[in-house]
């Protein structure tokens, strides 16, 4: 059975002026094999004139065969060469999967969020810059996927016992909670890294890791969103501690604490979470999985 042929798409310019805001816009028809399926539009942003908005629109019965994405690519190959656009945005309300999808096939990147953008909705910026790879690249392919797939913060922090077996806390400066050494993982940098780095830049020491004691998922708490925190067991020499050079924007004092004294000043999941941690590595049974500091239900 013969294959359908494939529609040859085109782009009819309809129109090239000065919208009601004065920004200069440039209209396009979208057409396959001659025939109207939709309406692409590019204008220039004021006071940043190598940059143009897209838009779009399709008809219902021309939605799902590839020619909104077809005829976006299209026109953003014809603002970068012809018409001296270095950039082109879109901004495409939050919750609508599908233009972000077409402008992801587009060779577009998910940027960010922008709240209250248009009468009070929040949406999505998508963007791409001359010098990103082709639309129908897999370089492109995986810039796109890798600016929209979902992140989640992951957070290092090191438990560090005395000979007496007493844990080192930090008062911490910016909440009232105590909380055990470490931070946020930086982008491009492994859990170990961070915490090793975090230690060094807000006590002065060098920390030596030991293994890795308990990993836990931490629900959404107090405005945050969710996290992973990975908790390592390190040791930091006794001199090196009383030497010890504080960030003073971030620790105010350091206290060596018994299990009654860290749960007077921790938070109640980070003492939940250093009480498993100090059963995992007494009883030498590796790594625990935990979530919000509990062993999970199943």
């Amino acid at each position: 059975m013969p294959s359908a042929a494939v529609p040859t798409l085109t782009l009819r310019a309809t129109s090239a002026a000065d919208d009601t805001e004065g920004r200069r816009a440039a209209a396009f028809v979208i057409e396959a094999d001659g025939v109207e399926v939709g309406t692409v539009e590019l204008r220039h942003v004021p006071g940043r004139e190598s940059t143009g908005q897209l838009t779009w629109a399709l008809g219902r019965e021309h939605r799902g065969k590839g020619y909104g994405h077809q005829g976006v690519r299209m026109l953003i190959d014809r603002a970068f060469n012809d018409l001296g656009i270095h950039r082109v945005e879109a901004y495409v309300e939050v919750g609508d999967r599908t233009s972000v999808r077409l402008a992801s096939r587009a060779g577009m990147r998910k940027e960010g969020l922008i709240r209250e953008y248009a009468a009070g909705r929040d949406v999505v910026l998508m963007a791409r810059v001359v010098g990103d790879p082709g639309a129908a690249t897999h370089e492109a392919f995986i810039a796109g996927l890798n600016s929209g797939l979902p992140t989640k913060r992951a957070i290092a922090q090191a438990l560090i016992r005395d000979e007496a077996g007493r844990v080192l806390a930090c008062e911490l400066v910016y909440k009232h909670y105590w909380d055990l050494p470490g931070g946020v993982v930086d982008p491009h940098e492994s859990p170990a890294q961070a915490v090793v780095r975090e230690i060094a830049e807000e006590l002065g020491v060098d920390a030596v890791i030991r293994e890795l004691a308990v990993v836990s998922w931490l629900p959404p708490w107090q405005g945050w969103d969710d996290a992973t925190l990975f908790l390592f067991e390190a040791t930091v020499s006794a001199q090196q501690l009383s030497e010890a050079v504080l960030q003073p924007r971030e620790i105010k004092a350091l206290h060596w604490c018994d299990e009654r004294e860290f749960a007077d000043h921790a938070a109640d999941y980070t003492t939940r979470l250093v009480r498993r941690a100090v059963q995992q590595l007494d009883e030498g049974v590796g790594t625990a999985y935990l979530e919000d500091g509990r062993d999970p239900d199943w």
